[in-house]
């Protein structure tokens, strides 16, 4: 099957297919004499676990380590298992500082009276100055975790 095909099969766009074989993601696909990519199902079926694991939000390493283990006959399920736990665990370091994040502009927005005068504690807060009664992130959560956690997404 040509590209085009191949991308509709997968559901990982021409464009993405391209960059993940430039990048050594997945083998470049075989060429008919002009020039064209050819793929195969054993090409289908990689760019399925390439999406799959890109919709659960691995890196372009983790997705590449995991096609590794996959691979890997001889490997273990806790290799697999601890690089899935690793990926839970940072996903929830994201939900948490945007979690915070959430907060501090709700609590930003209910401190605005949103009316005809131009005084604003959301602008007032983006630009460094002080905003009365709103406390950012760490202060309330009582953590600098999390304000670092909110900065970091």
């Amino acid at each position: 099957m040509n590209i085009g095909e191949a991308s509709e099969a997968s559901g990982v766009s021409s464009k993405m297919i391209r960059y993940y074989e430039e990048i050594g993601l997945v083998m470049p696909a075989h060429r008919t004499a002009s020039n064209y990519r050819i793929y195969g199902e054993d090409e289908v079926h990689r760019l399925r676990f390439v999406r799959r694991a890109r919709s659960l939000g691995f890196s372009l390493e983790e997705t590449e380590r995991l096609l590794r283990l996959w691979a890997d006959k001889d490997r273990t399920s806790a290799e697999v298992k601890k690089l899935a736990l690793d990926h839970v665990a940072e996903l929830e370091q994201k939900i948490a500082g945007m979690q915070a994040m959430v907060a501090t502009l709700s609590d930003l927005a209910r401190c605005c009276h949103g009316d005809e005068r131009p005084s604003c504690p959301i602008l007032a807060d983006l630009s460094g100055g002080k905003t009365a009664g709103v406390a950012r992130p760490a202060a309330r959560r009582g953590t600098a975790r999390t304000a670092r956690a909110a900065r970091d997404i």
